[in-house]
């Protein structure tokens, strides 16, 4: 099923500031929430929904980049793309509430509460750089990244010989809870436990591999999978590809900017590719076939007899693929009859005696274009 629109998913407008999409998702979060649609697969999706569309658009960089590539300038399934409930709770705890449900904490944990949410580690940036033939045609990278994974040796949890236990002070949940009287009653309230700084678990013994992190640094190959038509300055993302968390939790995401390297011969232009073509005057004359390279290699093309200077031949279908759809642009030739700057005394009187005659002087009929409407034609 194709995905709705970000902003017609959170009911706002494209104008919408960062207070009114906050707002928006939050409405919608607690229209939503599992705690109040036990056993509602519909709205559990339609809670996911609104979290990655407010994951978006809460993000000026990635609202951005959605505003003018649309789900696929992430990469693959959108941006938010398989968010879990443990990743919306964690990720979101400023919407929700120091709790992670808005039910815990504005009526006193009466819709089942969730309690301590899982963390997510930090994301890693890297940059890659891609030629023009990788770009049109998408390609797969093997990278190596330096990354905090979790401690084999303890399994993760930064204790020695994996052995955790309980927080006493807040019996594993990760928050204290109190109560406190209003003047609309009695609310609850629930903060990070001081004790265990929200983990829920302490440590006796520390792990002597990871010192206590739970985490070692690691250097790993990941495999990226490019899809054809990025833009130099796109950002895809990778799920699960960033570092670890200290002592347990799910790992951030890799994020890949990427560098379009400039081609010594085909320029770009937005789906359509641009080559320079220069024939000799006899060739031009004569005509002649000549080959041009473009992204899917070498072609031959017939250049015709009086081809004029500033000429443009499509290629179509030639060009680059929009990352966004189907839609394909083409390689546009522009001919550019090559005039000698030197000539030899021998050139020169041979030249002068052809010079007068009528058939080398300009004479444009109606069918020879001038340079703007042959520019409004290709464009």
């Amino acid at each position: 099923m194709a995905k709705r629109d970000y902003y017609e998913v959170l009911e706002i407008t494209k104008s919408a500031s960062a207070d009114e999409i906050k707002k928006a998702y939050r409405k919608l979060a607690i229209k939503f929430h599992p705690d109040k649609n036990p056993d509602n697969p519909e709205a559990e999706e339609k809670f996911k929904e609104a979290a990655e569309a407010y994951e978006v658009l809460s993000t000026p960089e990635k609202r951005q980049r959605y505003d003018q590539y649309g789900h696929q300038a992430a990469g693959g399934g959108g941006y938010g793309g398989g968010m879990n409930m443990d990743d919306i709770f964690s990720q979101f705890g400023d919407v929700f509430g120091s709790g992670g449900s808005p039910f815990e904490s504005f009526f006193g944990g009466g819709g089942g509460g969730r309690g301590r949410g899982v963390r997510k580690g930090s994301n890693l940036r890297i940059k890659l750089k891609l030629n023009l033939e990788e770009i049109a045609n998408g390609c797969e990278k093997k990278i190596k990244v330096k990354r905090q994974v979790a401690c084999d040796e303890c399994s993760g949890t930064g204790a020695k010989n994996g052995a955790v236990q309980k927080c006493g002070t807040c019996n594993g949940t990760g928050q204290v809870k109190r109560v406190v009287n209003t003047m609309l009653g009695q609310m609850m309230s629930a903060t990070t436990c001081p004790t265990c700084n929200g983990e829920g678990t302490t440590i006796k013994d520390k792990c002597t591999s990871c010192h206590g992190q739970g985490t070692v640094e690691k250097e790993e190959t990941i495999t990226i999978k490019i899809p054809a038509g990025v833009v130099d300055g796109m950002q895809l993302s990778m799920s699960g590809k960033g570092n670890m968390p200290p002592r347990g939790g799910v790992a951030g995401d890799l994020l890949i900017l990427i560098e379009e390297i400039e081609d010594e011969q085909l320029k770009r232009d937005g789906l359509n590719i641009i080559y320079e073509l220069y024939v000799t005057f006899f060739d031009a004359v004569f005509g002649t076939s000549v080959e041009v390279p473009t992204v899917d290699g070498k072609v031959k093309i017939k250049i015709e007899p009086g081809t004029q200077s500033g000429k443009i031949l499509r290629l179509r279908s030639k060009g680059l693929k929009d990352v966004n759809s189907y839609q394909k642009g083409d390689q546009l030739i522009y001919v550019n009859v090559w005039t000698p700057q030197t000539l030899s005394k021998e050139e020169k009187e041979l030249l002068a005696t052809i010079k007068e005659s009528e058939n080398f002087k300009p004479n444009p009929g109606k069918n020879d274009k001038s340079f703007f409407e042959r520019m409004k034609e290709f464009f």
